[in-house]
């Protein structure tokens, strides 16, 4: 069931991550899902979470207030649609596509274009990551199963996109970029597919905490992409 709770003292992204490990501590909560620029915060419970509690484990920093709505306003409230909500995804996806062909020039090959394609992904979406580093570990941990069990990997997770990206743009060490894209990426899509069965509304982290993407079938596709291009390339350095 859902209780939607304000929360008063939340100023940035950090706040966010600090109100979401307090919250998702406790063993009533199973989801959340939190609106900065109003202070709201929707909990899926398995129980009503009363106030002392939620100001035992927020205090001193964070205030909460509970609010009287019914499951049926709150599902009543519009949200953005899918499409609107991953068209940043879709349009960096295009930005790469096209910077991809424009790099070959006028000597167009399929291997180099995929090449490209990974390094200029990998780049990029290490880069959002970067915007808001400090709240990516925690919203990275939520579906990675390694970042789960290792806030470490959770942390350099962008320096080693950034470092394949780079690797691949230079042509230096291709197939252990290739195989190092096929473990981390294998790694996240198992999570992000359990996700998805699991039917958890959570934000996906490929690009970052600044753009709030829901975790979608899109998010999938975007990992199996990596991974059908990463093996390909390296059966075709090995061939």
């Amino acid at each position: 069931m859902r209780q939607h709770v304000k929360i008063s003292g939340m100023t940035c992204q950090a706040c966010v991550s600090s109100v979401t490990e307090k919250l998702i501590s406790l063993d009533e909560v199973k989801d959340l899902k939190i609106d900065l620029a109003q202070g709201d915060v929707v909990l899926e419970v398995s129980k009503t979470l009363t106030l002392e509690k939620l100001t035992f484990v927020l205090l001193p920093n964070y205030i909460p207030s509970l609010e009287t709505r019914s499951l049926d306003t709150v599902n009543m409230e519009q949200s953005p649609s899918k499409l609107k909500q991953l068209f940043p995804l879709f349009l960096i996806f295009a930005y790469l596509i096209a910077a991809s062909i424009f790099l070959q020039k006028n000597s167009f090959r399929i291997t180099d274009f995929m090449i490209d394609f990974m390094g200029l992904f990998f780049v990029v979406f290490s880069l959002f990551k970067f915007l808001d580093y400090k709240g990516f570990p925690n919203a990275f941990a939520r579906y990675d199963p390694l970042a789960k069990r290792s806030t470490f990997y959770a942390k350099i997770y962008p320096f080693i996109e950034t470092l394949l990206g780079l690797m691949l743009l230079l042509r230096w060490q291709l197939n252990f970029a290739f195989i190092t894209t096929i473990a981390i990426l294998s790694i996240t899509t198992f999570g992000v597919v359990y996700t998805l069965f699991d039917k958890n509304k959570i934000n996906c982290a490929c690009l970052g905490t600044a753009l709030k993407l829901p975790m979608t079938e899109a998010t999938l596709i975007e990992n199996v992409i990596m991974l059908v291009m990463a093996v390909t390339m390296l059966f075709y350095q090995f061939g």
